[in-house]
């Protein structure tokens, strides 16, 4: 088990995953790099945990292979922003429904949060300069709304016409 804490300071167990265990560069992640499990249900709690934080969505090694590659890049990503962010990784049980909540269409994916808020996400491989750019960007830009699909909400008492909506 590794731990977090929640927004109260309190630390919580965030178990490894029973079923469908993580490829071999997901799990270094974990053992070498204190990435912590998350899920659906915890990832607020640990996003709430302060400061910047990475959660890596890498997807079906068989079908995304490239997650694979973000794994292992990962690490070097931390390297050139020392202290910057901490890492979290996604039981592959549960990436579908952390993808959707946040919006994410495409695999692999890194979702940025800051302080319990989303902030932004990078889809699939990356070359090294854009990675590099990207993270730099992420980590300077403020809180946004995820990009969820649904249907848009419309504040009560609004209208077609006030609702910016043609």
């Amino acid at each position: 088990m590794n731990t977090a804490t929640d927004t109260t300071g309190r630390a919580f167990a965030l178990p490894l995953p029973d079923t469908n265990p993580a490829p071999p560069l997901v799990m270094r992640l974990v053992r070498d790099f204190d990435a912590a499990w998350v899920d659906e249900t915890s990832v607020a709690a640990w996003s709430a945990g302060g400061g910047d934080r990475l959660v890596l969505l890498a997807g079906d090694p068989v079908r995304f292979p490239e997650g694979q590659d973000v794994a292992a890049v990962l690490p070097e990503l931390m390297k050139v922003f020392p202290n910057r962010f901490q890492v979290a990784v996604v039981p592959r049980d549960n990436e579908d429904a952390l993808a959707r909540r946040y919006g994410s269409q495409r695999w692999p994916t890194l979702l940025f949060f800051r302080d319990g808020q989303y902030v932004t996400a990078i889809a699939g491989m990356q070359d090294w300069d854009v990675y590099q750019s990207g993270v730099a960007a992420a980590l300077a830009m403020p809180p946004s709304r995820p990009p969820t699909i649904g249907i848009p909400v419309v504040s009560q008492g609004s209208t077609s016409k006030d609702s910016g909506c043609h």
